[in-house]
């Protein structure tokens, strides 16, 4: 098992040739972003008979040819990214303000992310806030939950917080896990299978997860790396995971299962798929829609989100891509980001499809 040099660099040309420096952006009224937005994209491809390969690319501003994660033989933790938490504004508005147009990112008051420790000489990166992906951190919370027996079953509210996204299931969903005593559990578990990135902080017992609830940007994190990790350890499918002990389990097969299940029922094919916009002029192929696509979205004014599990087109592979071209750079009203990302994944499905 390995990280493939080359199948790095054919992720980072496929973002390379998708000119996202170009995409109109709305909060500058429809004039090109004019520098490279934030992306962060990982990929785990399961070829048969063959020992999986793997890579992450991360471009923004400051690295607009792209940067390719140290993460071992192992797929461990990214050891040359400084990971950097994204910022909140002060109240009332706590809006975002990294992401604002004219943004001077030298004077912003960057923090390292909590719980990483990069190399010496590691290339720092604002990590983009994942919107509603945080959704899925809540559902292995209810998932860890009720294999300790904290809560009796999953929540209703579970499939429409993954489903459509529906933020008050969101909210019951977060209370459920304050009444179980669960989120310093999933927090702590995250961090006992190395995924430090992945980080569900400052949520309320009554299940506030928003800016205006003191959590959201700056207090939730995710990263693309240890997304696709979380996601293999959800996949029933995959080999083991090759940075822990054989054997060590985050959910049972049961609650994992039932994880991929609902993931499979997404109805939000709209970043890295397109299946939800046929309508839409300018339309592009992206990624298989679900249910081939096991996945979830997130997408805000700012971000756009989208990480699952895939089983389509004789392939397996799984993929995170966390972003900072959410609805502002989106081509129509009914669209969640630019046609650039669907692009994208449809770039990613023809590699997929010979890589795997």
């Amino acid at each position: 098992m390995h990280a493939h040099p080359a199948f790095a660099e054919a992720l980072r040309q496929a973002v390379i040739a998708q000119d996202f420096a170009a995409t109109p952006d709305r909060a500058q009224g429809g004039a090109p972003l004019g520098q490279h937005p934030s992306i962060d994209l990982a990929v785990v491809a399961f070829p048969p008979d063959e020992p999986p390969r793997w890579a992450n690319v991360l471009f923004s501003r400051e690295h607009p040819q792209g940067v390719v994660a140290h993460t071992g033989r192992e797929a461990g933790a990214v050891q040359n990214i400084e990971y950097l938490q994204d910022l909140q504004g002060p109240a009332p508005e706590r809006a975002s303000i990294a992401w604002a147009p004219g943004a001077d990112w030298a004077t912003l008051p960057w923090q390292r992310l909590a719980g990483t420790t990069p190399a010496a000489g590691a290339l720092r990166f604002p990590a983009p806030y994942p919107a509603s992906l945080l959704k899925l951190l809540v559902a292995v919370g209810l998932g860890l939950a009720l294999d300790r027996g904290l809560i009796k079953a999953w929540p209703a509210a579970l499939e429409p917080m993954i489903t459509v996204s529906d933020n008050a299931a969101t909210d019951r969903c977060v209370a459920e896990l304050h009444r179980a005593g669960a989120v310093t559990l999933l927090n702590q578990r995250l961090a006992e299978f190395g995924l430090h990135t992945l980080q569900l902080h400052d949520t309320t017992p009554a299940g506030g997860w928003r800016n205006a609830d003191g959590a959201g940007v700056g207090h939730i994190h995710m990263t693309a790396w240890d997304t696709v990790r979380l996601l293999w350890l959800l996949d029933a499918a995959a080999p083991p995971p090759p940075w822990l002990p054989f054997g060590m389990r985050l959910l049972s097969d049961a609650a994992r299962g039932h994880l991929h299940a609902v993931l499979r029922h997404q109805r939000l094919d709209e970043v890295l798929t397109s299946g939800s916009l046929q309508q839409h002029e300018g339309w592009v192929r992206g990624l298989p829609d679900a249910p081939r696509f096991a996945h979830k979205t997130g997408t805000t004014d700012n971000y756009a989100s989208d990480a699952g599990i895939v089983h389509a087109d004789g392939a397996h592979y799984l993929v995170a891509v966390l972003t900072s071209l959410g609805r502002r750079y989106a081509a129509h009203e009914g669209c969640a980001t630019t046609w650039r990302l669907p692009a994208l994944g449809g770039a990613l499905r023809g590699l997929l499809e010979r890589w795997s």
